[in-house]
């Protein structure tokens, strides 16, 4: 994104709040406002209605995990965004470094997906803001199959619709980079 704002090729940033702990709000707009980069913060349902409005011309996200086949492990919402994205013909760019890739996952569903407090969703600030007792279901992170990714950017450089062979041409035979 900075790459990007550098050569004024984006006019402002859509950040979601990414809920429950509101890293977007918390972490992304600080430090596009820090970097002066036009930023503004939605809540993370109004991704579709940006995108059906055609106020949104890319996706860029991060990856925790990239998976051999091309999969991506990120923060939960990823995969809602990848389809929104594909439904609206947005590109939906994945930047990560090399390291995050996991040659010990063939796929996303080799990739654990951890599961948080539920007094994260079901309470505000220690407050309850859900019935006493009510079932919460609080992934940290979701899979977004490689089929939705229009490209995954490296310090590498790109590779458009990863792939199991196109992720292997980074690695040389012994797993480590190429």
């Amino acid at each position: 994104v900075r790459a990007a704002w550098a050569q004024r090729k984006v006019d402002r940033v859509i950040a979601t709040e990414t809920r429950p702990l509101l890293q977007g709000a918390r972490l992304t707009t600080w430090e596009l406002d820090r970097d002066g980069i036009p930023v503004t913060l939605v809540v993370d349902g109004a991704a579709g209605l940006l995108m059906q409005r055609e106020e949104i011309s890319a996706v860029v996200v991060g990856a925790d995990r990239i998976a051999a086949n091309g999969d991506v492990a990120n923060k939960v919402g990823t995969y809602s965004l990848a389809v929104l994205a594909r439904f609206h013909g947005v590109p939906f760019y994945v930047a990560a470094p090399t390291i995050t890739v996991d040659l010990g996952a063939p796929s996303g569903a080799d990739i654990p997906i951890e599961e948080r407090s539920p007094e994260e969703v079901s309470s505000f600030a220690g407050v309850a803001t859900a019935p006493p007792g009510v079932a919460v279901f609080n992934p940290a992170f979701d899979v977004t199959p490689a089929r939705l990714v229009t490209a995954l950017v490296t310090e590498r450089g790109v590779m458009e619709a990863p792939s199991r062979e196109r992720i292997r041409e980074l690695f040389d035979e012994t797993g480590n980079l190429g």
